[in-house]
């Protein structure tokens, strides 16, 4: 039977071997990262910083993890992958030199002991970002680095959760779909239930939060320095990769912790934009170059007026409002906004506080909380915005040690083992804080406003490292608005729907393009100003045709007709209808229509329906005189929509009288207190619930020159006047503004139709 010491480190001794030999490559790579970052002559503090984490690094043994994802994160250089170290480890100046992260921690006044110090219970890990393309890759690379029999996937526990407890009781039960589904109704709304119900419900309470199968953490990921298996039996999933049968939680018992490899498409987006730009432009852009991002005027403006749509985290309806209401302008201010926007600093009303307060730093604080609270964090006017803000109130305010303080941070972040954690630390701050003479509703309101935090709260190492996303996708779009887009579009993802960054390429000056068999590849390509959109993005078109009209067209060159394409490419006659309906033949100066007249009058149809080959006597088409077949706007309109998901003219041009609705966008100031109609193509809509649990939205539109507008739907407007799908309405409503920030108050909305005419 194995056996092994709880909270000894099992992970990977010495990543070079041998313990000394770590310690002196971290000196060394971190020496020379520090010139990198400082320059020659880097300042006392920054020296004696490094050399203080350097020691605490060494005193506790964790030197070979901060050197295995050095390794992991020059690898990716190595590779031409872009990638972002974020979480707290963003506060280790050690990592800031070695380049895991692009975070300056001195900057920020971030300190080192929030990422690693001998009274944290838990062991640290870095979270590090890569493109989504690029992550199996860095996967494979550290399991051929270190071994398998070292290296696994961490797994996660799926529990019983909900209305899926309930369908899997069903099951068990042997009931049909259509009384499962019953149950589940019943079960919002209880009426008498029969027995099985009954039991059904009953068994539900029992196993809900129970395990019900073993899933794939996110990222995580194990290297140990004894087998693996000494310590967990490994299963191996469709991955390829080895996997624990136990979770994070457990992993930190027995003393692994894991590696945090994940993805997004964010840093897609910044990398094709990169390679895009080189092709195009010949530049090559240090997309680590944060510094030089930070003093750039144009970024400045881009985040001033919110314009931002493309660049990571600052996309949304809500962060541009917040951008606008906050005025932000620099680095500094945007770390604070994606802190604030989440939903832990909403949720508590904390946000709008803040902007009030950042607007008017002389006003007199208006939130029912001690001086003590606003003495503790002045950078943040009081509010509570980062995970170490709470951690400052735990232990300063509330006299919980640093340990507990501690434990409630993890608890801030979902990583609590129980919900019971959180009820002994809520006890143990209402008895110190009444101790210590502060009133129970004093108390209760500084606690409301830590625990609206649980779930959502980010450290500001955190915030930090997504500030520095933005940064880097705010200076491509800033500089190379169009190639950006393209990097945007072919890599999906993203706040919006394709359509919109297809429109944000078109506001850049880009000419937007059907899929063309001449021009397009799968993905969306750009010749100069013009952007050909991607075979990719048309539904049912499948890749195999694809790879065949690519091929055919580098073999052969272009092709010259309909005729010598479906000569040379063997592809169905709906693929090929589909490759007309969408115009990937409009070079060859005919209609739609005579086009597809074209296919079932062509011999090439019959003899093979439609293959390629050589022919000894080739046939002749046929030529008919056929009448003028025309395709109108709407016509256009439906075949782009029904193949690429959106259509590709301006939605406002197939309206029978647009003119009669003139404001737009830019118009609304000049009208602040009044009611005006405007006309807007809908984008997109967020509900949210009351305080008394009524319903709103609030609403985003394009208007008819391609700028946003935003709404507000109060609750007996949402219910009057609800969102009928995507299309144009008409909207009736009261201009109104907070801190500059200007919005329409809806009080009627309706759908404006299509001409159908057009």
């Amino acid at each position: 039977m194995w056996a092994f010491v709880i909270w000894d480190k099992k992970n990977k001794e010495a990543f070079t071997g041998s313990k000394f030999a770590d310690r002196q490559l971290l000196r060394s790579e971190c020496m020379r990262g520090l010139e990198y970052r400082y320059g020659n002559a880097p300042s006392k503090i920054i020296l004696e910083r490094v050399e203080k984490e350097l020691k605490m690094i060494d005193e506790l043994g964790f030197g070979s993890y901060f050197m295995i994802n050095w390794d992991i994160v020059r690898y990716a250089r190595r590779k031409n992958y872009f990638y972002v170290g974020r979480g707290s480890g963003a506060n280790s100046l050690v990592a800031y030199c070695l380049r895991i992260t692009d975070v300056d921690p001195i900057e920020l006044d971030l300190y080192f002991e929030r990422f690693i110090n001998p009274y944290r219970k838990n062991p640290p890990d870095f979270d590090i970002d890569f493109s989504w393309k690029d992550r199996d890759d860095i996967i494979n690379y550290i399991f051929n680095r270190h071994g398998k029999e070292h290296t696994s996937l961490l797994a996660t526990y799926s529990t019983f959760q909900a209305n899926a407890v309930i369908r899997e009781l069903g099951k068990v039960f042997g009931l049909p779909k259509e009384e499962i589904d019953s149950i589940v109704e019943n079960k919002r709304h209880p009426d008498t239930p029969d027995n099985i119900s009954g039991l059904i419900n009953t068994y539900s309470n029992y196993i809900h939060d129970f395990p019900n199968h073993l899933s794939i953490h996110a990222g995580g990921i194990l290297i140990s320095e004894k087998h693996i298996n000494y310590y967990t039996a490994t299963s191996m999933p469709p991955k390829g990769f080895p996997l624990t049968q136990f979770s994070m939680l457990e992993a930190e018992d027995i003393g692994l912790y894991k590696f945090d490899i994940l993805s997004q498409r964010g840093l897609g987006h910044i990398r094709e934009g990169v390679d895009i730009i080189k092709k195009n432009h010949g530049v090559d852009i240090d997309i680590h170059d944060i510094k030089k991002f930070k003093q750039d005027p144009k970024i400045a403006d881009l985040i001033y007026s919110g314009k931002c749509m493309g660049c990571f985290y600052v996309e949304s309806p809500g962060m541009r409002m917040l951008l606008k209401k906050l005025k932000a302008r620099d680095y500094i201010t945007l770390v604070a906004a994606s802190s604030i926007i989440r939903p832990g600093v909403a949720s508590s009303g904390m946000m709008r506080e803040y902007i009030l307060r950042f607007n008017n730093p002389n006003l007199q604080y208006t939130s029912n909380v001690p001086a003590e609270i606003l003495e503790l964090m002045k950078e943040t006017y009081g509010v509570m915005v980062y995970q170490e803000d709470v951690i400052k109130v735990a232990h300063y305010f509330a006299g919980l040690s640093l340990g507990e303080a501690d434990m409630l941070r993890r608890g801030m972040s979902g990583k609590f083992r129980t919900r019971d954690e959180f009820a002994i630390i809520r006890k143990r701050f209402f008895e110190n804080c009444i101790a210590k003479g502060y009133t129970y509703d004093v108390t209760a309101e500084v606690w409301r406003q830590i625990e609206s935090f649980a779930g959502y709260s980010f450290s500001k190492g955190h915030s930090a490292s997504y500030a520095v996303e933005s940064y880097q996708s705010l200076y491509l779009k800033a500089h190379f608005p169009i190639d950006f887009m393209v990097g945007v579009i072919n890599n999906f993802g993203g706040f919006y729907r394709t359509e919109y960054y297809v429109h944000e390429a078109r506001m850049a000056g880009g000419k937007i393009k059907a899929p063309c068999v001449n021009k397009s590849d799968s993905a969306t390509c750009i010749y100069g100003d013009e952007i050909f959109l991607g075979f990719a993005h048309m539904a049912e078109f499948g890749q195999k045709s694809v790879e065949m009209i690519l091929t055919e067209r580098g073999r052969g060159g272009e092709f010259l007709n309909l005729l010598d394409f479906m000569k040379r490419v063997r592809i169905s006659a709906e693929q090929l209808r589909l490759l007309i309906r969408v115009g990937a033949f409009r070079f060859c100066g005919k209609s739609k229509k005579e086009l597809m007249w074209e296919i079932y009058t062509s011999p090439e149809l019959e003899k093979k329906k439609i293959h390629a080959g050589e022919e000894l006597f080739p046939a002749e088409p046929l030529e008919f005189n056929l009448p003028e077949l025309h395709n109108g706007k709407y016509d256009d309109a439906i075949d782009e929509i029904e193949i690429l998901g959106f259509p590709l003219q301006s939605p406002f041009s197939l309206l029978k009288n647009p003119e009669a609705y003139p404001l737009n966008a830019e118009d609304i100031p000049a009208y602040l207190g009044k009611i005006i109609e405007i006309i807007g193509y809908f984008v997109t809509v967020k509900y949210a619930t009351t305080k008394k649990g009524d319903h709103m939205m609030f609403g985003t539109f394009l208007d008819s020159k391609g700028y946003f507008f935003d709404t507000v739907h109060f609750p007996k407007v949402t219910e009057q006047f609800p969102f009928r799908g995507k299309a144009i309405y008409k909207v009736k409503a009261k201009v109104a503004v907070e801190f500059d920030y200007y919005s329409l108050d809806v009080m009627e909305m309706e759908k404006v139709m299509y001409d159908l005419a057009v």
